[in-house]
């Protein structure tokens, strides 16, 4: 059996790694891929509290989790779409001449 320790440690690093990547970054691509890497973390955590604590629960959150994930994906990369139609870039500073 695998100490809970070590499960969340191993959570918080790719939390870690995750939102370096979206702050660091400018490509939307790469962002977008950080953001999937945060929430793979909190499913660790969740798997991992879940099976310490021998309840289930986890394992509905972590289903809901991927539910958003994968809705955050269809529709960030249908945005990801139509801003390289218009633009020819994925660039975020492009995304912020968008507005109105």
């Amino acid at each position: 059996m695998i100490p809970i320790a070590h499960v969340i440690a191993l959570s918080a690093v790719l939390f870690a790694i995750g939102a370096l990547g979206v702050l660091v970054r400018r490509n939307l691509v790469v962002m977008l891929m950080s953001i999937e890497l945060m929430l793979n973390a909190a499913n660790l955590a969740f798997i991992g509290f879940a099976r310490h604590h021998g309840d289930e629960t986890g394992h509905v959150f972590v289903l809901m989790v991927i539910v958003v994930a994968a809705a955050e994906v269809a529709v960030g990369l249908g945005i990801l779409i139509a801003l390289f139609r218009n633009r020819a870039s994925v660039d975020v500073e492009d995304a912020s001449l968008l507005k109105w």
